[in-house]
């Protein structure tokens, strides 16, 4: 594993020597055409100036071959693109640049060689060499078939030029022509039906703006035309517009890549190897590791800490053992109890799963221990690592007096069930004192965090889990439960109080009541005619309301109950029977009324 490990700084280096240099940074040819000296027409200055530059800068770029020829005949500038054809066979990237005077003729465009007479439009034909031909010359290139033509300039032929067909078109500038094989790219200095300045300098506007941006390293080719347009709008003052045709893919492709520079081999450090091994061990965080890192490394300081990491992934081992096995005695006594077993055969599961349950503590305690042991070893461990990086302490030698010495006590268990009591009273689910003493009540609280909460802690004991657990939230979990009349006030219930005329009603809500109408006696109006029954009709009257309250029925035998057993005369009927309110009651008015439907009901405090 430290062999390994010391060999990723090299592989890296490697990697990044070999693997960061672009694929398409092969063999580069590039072949520079320039004519000045035409012999039928006026000479120009700056093509060979031009050429001069532009096979300068491509040399000085690294190109594998760079071909520059001047003032070529026809004959002589077919040979030369014979044998570049030739030459970019096993190339990645073929360039051709031609300086010099261009034609367009039917749409298709023409080099024109310095012995050319183009007396007639047709000699283009014999005389001149078509686009075509270079771009057959460039086209075995893999990667990328660049050719530049700064040839857009006024055509010194076309005044003496004969048309042999009128209709015929002989265009001023270069036309538009769109490369068919892939990856090609055609740069013209001026945009089609355009002609090019020669500028007031030794070069071209075009030329010096390519020898500026083209070669720059790692900068793809479609950016460095992108900024070669920019330089000539500028410098023409927007009067000539170079463009490009063609399209290529995705990727980057950069004439010149970016050259990379090797890193340094670090210098080898033993105690940064055992560290670097014990940190990826620390990651993988199983026994198997462990074992191979103390294989590796028996003695010293990490070596210790691999022990102490040992004793841990033990502890957690039975405590995880432990209550699988309590889950198995409970399982058991269930089945015990189910099938209806014998008396001593049930208090034997129960025993073991009482003793299981004693052994699932014990485990929990031991795991904590060795959690905690294993945390202060660590943090012992970043602590020296921090003020020594490169090596360990000589005092570590023996690291067991050390870490043991520094581990904190376990908590008390009643400590742990008074602190459980306080956080289940925190978030209103305990009521009571937090004494440390985890009976029935303590126990029930538990369960109503469990049931509010979602979890499923055990509730026979206070554990770590459960002090964990309950700490955790940040708030009331149980809800406040208030009696009928009060109300919740935050952590507490308090008396609903209503103003004068209102009462709590049946939602714990205040309500106004309805003032009861003082009863009144109805006048009675004499006929002329009723002088025979005023008599009987005064002694029903006076006799009604003893006779209705003795044994009436109805609302009239209701009322005079009511008035003798104090209700004050306030009568509850419904669809049955008509009664009295009881003592202490009184009538609310919920609405409505009719058929089968209750307007008033009955509330007693």
């Amino acid at each position: 594993m430290r062999n390994l490990l010391r060999l990723c700084p090299l592989l890296l280096a490697l990697a990044l020597l070999f693997g960061a240099e672009p694929a398409f940074a092969g063999k580069r040819v590039a072949l520079v055409l320039a004519n000045s000296a035409y012999q039928h027409a006026p000479s120009l200055t700056n093509p060979v100036n031009d050429g001069s530059v532009m096979a300068k800068t491509l040399k000085d770029a690294g190109f594998d071959t760079v071909d520059y020829r001047h003032d070529l005949s026809a004959l002589d500038t077919r040979r030369v693109l014979r044998d570049f054809a030739d030459a970019t066979r096993d190339a990645d990237i073929a360039v051709v640049y031609y300086a010099g005077h261009g034609i367009e003729v039917e749409g298709s465009n023409y080099l024109i060689p310095v012995d050319a007479k183009l007396e007639r439009d047709t000699d283009v034909y014999d005389e001149a060499l078509s686009l075509d031909r270079v771009l057959v010359a460039v086209e075995p290139a893999k990667l990328l078939r660049l050719v530049i033509l700064d040839a857009c300039r006024d055509n010194p032929f076309g005044k003496t030029m004969k048309r042999t067909v009128a209709s015929r078109g002989i265009g001023r500038g270069l036309a538009q022509v769109e490369p068919t094989s892939p990856n090609t790219l055609i740069a013209y200095s001026a945009k089609a039906g355009f002609t090019a300045q020669d500028g007031d300098g030794a070069n071209s506007p075009f030329t010096v703006a390519l020898s500026k941006h083209l070669t720059t390293p790692g900068l793809d080719v479609r950016r460095a035309f992108g900024f070669v347009r920019d330089d000539v709008l500028k410098s023409t003052g927007n009067k000539q517009e170079p463009f490009v045709y063609g399209s290529l893919g995705g990727d980057d492709v950069p004439l010149v890549p970016v050259k990379v520079v090797a890193a340094a081999a670090p210098v080898a450090n033993p105690q940064a190897d055992i560290r670097r091994d014990y940190e990826l061990a620390l990651q993988v965080g199983n026994r198997a590791a462990w074992d191979a890192f103390l294989a590796q490394h028996p003695d010293g300081f990490y070596s210790s800490l691999a022990k102490l990491q040992l004793e841990k992934i033990g502890a957690e081992q039975a405590h995880a053992a432990a209550i699988e096995k309590a889950k198995q005695a409970e399982a058991e006594r269930d089945r015990l109890a189910a099938l209806g077993a014998q008396k001593d055969a049930q208090a034997k599961a129960a025993a073991d799963a009482k003793a299981a349950e004693q052994a699932q503590l014990a485990a929990q305690k031991a795991k904590e221990q060795a959690q905690q042991q294993a945390a202060a070893a660590e943090q012992q461990r970043v602590n020296l690592a921090a003020t020594a990086p490169g090596a360990a302490p000589a005092s570590t030698a023996s690291p067991a007096g050390i870490n043991v010495a520094s581990l904190t006590p376990a908590t008390a268990p009643a400590d742990l069930s008074r602190s459980v009591q306080t956080e289940l009273g925190r978030v209103g689910c305990f009521s009571g004192q937090a004494d440390g003493n985890w009976n029935n009540s303590s126990q029930r609280s538990l369960s109503q965090f469990n049931r509010y909460a979602g979890t499923k802690l055990d509730v026979k004991v206070a554990s770590t889990d459960a002090l964990d657990a309950v700490k955790s939230k940040p708030s009331r979990v149980c809800p406040l439960v208030c009696e009928h009349g009060f109300k919740a006030d935050g952590d507490k219930c308090s008396k609903v109080v209503c103003r004068d005329g209102y009462a709590v009603n049946d939602d714990n809500e205040c309500e106004k009541q309805r003032a009861s109408k003082p009863a009144t006696a109805k006048p009675t109006t004499a006929k002329r005619d009723d002088g025979d029954e005023r008599p009987a009709r005064q002694g029903r009257q006076s006799g009604g309301a003893s006779a209705g309250a003795a044994g009436g029925y109805g609302a009239a035998a209701a009322a005079g109950a009511g008035r003798a057993s104090g209700g004050g005369g306030r009568i509850f009927c419904n669809d049955l029977l008509c009664r009295p309110v009881r003592p202490g009651c009184r009538l609310v008015y919920r609405g409505g009324g009719g058929p089968h439907v209750d307007a008033n009901a009955e509330v007693c405090n």
